[in-house]
């Protein structure tokens, strides 16, 4: 925590892998009372070791980064003890997104299409030890809490788990089966057998059509 005219500042750190999105933020944050951004990074791998030395209050991470993705990092940071508080901020869908990112330790998520003065928000909501999250995702966990099994609240996405989700996103993003497992640190017999479960849960017959829905869902999530 740093002090400014006698004031602490709650220190945050950014992870998101477009720079004019990182500047814009940054210089948001820093005009607000009490917060200031101590560091930012591209990727999760520059992250954590930054994230390690600096000790933030807060993180923001991006889902969609190039290599390692913001879920990872999320369970990452997670691990590294201390209950340090993530939001994630991120073009990717909610309501297919959050739930998989408070499972992996994060404590709101906010979608890049909404104003800064909701990210604002969300920041000082989960500063003071609470968890953000739109009405809409609120009230999408509530429904399924109360009734659970409910075929209803089943899309073939949703059948997919993070790991799979994961593969789904990086073949969208063009990467080979070897390099998907070099990025996951995975065999690539391990790749190709969620290939095979990610194609049977979303009733593709072959790898073109695999890579095509890959390729068509990423391009709509992505900036």
């Amino acid at each position: 925590m740093s002090t400014v005219g006698g004031l602490k500042r709650k220190k945050i750190f950014i992870v998101d892998d477009h720079p004019v999105f990182r500047y814009g933020l940054s210089q948001l944050i820093n005009l607000e009372m009490g917060m200031t951004v101590c560091g930012e990074a591209d990727s999760a791998e520059k992250a954590l070791p930054m994230i390690r030395e600096l000790k933030p209050d807060l993180v923001i991470v991006d889902i969609g980064l190039e290599g390692q993705s913001g879920l990872e990092l999320t369970k990452d940071i997670a691990s590294l003890g201390g209950n340090l508080p993530v939001l994630i901020v991120s073009m990717y869908d909610e309501t297919l997104y959050a739930e998989r990112a408070l499972r992996q330790g994060a404590r709101g998520y906010v979608m890049k299409q909404k104003t800064y003065e909701t990210v604002i928000t969300a920041i000082r909501r989960i500063l003071e030890g609470g968890i953000y999250l739109s009405d809409q995702v609120s009230e999408k966990i509530i429904t399924k809490a109360v009734t659970v099994g409910s075929a209803k609240e089943k899309t073939p996405l949703a059948e997919l788990t993070d790991r799979e989700i994961e593969v789904l996103r990086l073949i969208g993003n063009g990467k080979s089966t070897r390099e998907i497992s070099t990025t996951l640190n995975l065999s690539v017999n391990t790749i190709n057998t969620y290939r095979e479960r990610i194609k049977v849960k979303l009733n593709l017959k072959n790898h073109l059509e695999l890579q095509k829905f890959a390729i068509h869902w990423t391009d709509k999530k992505e900036m």
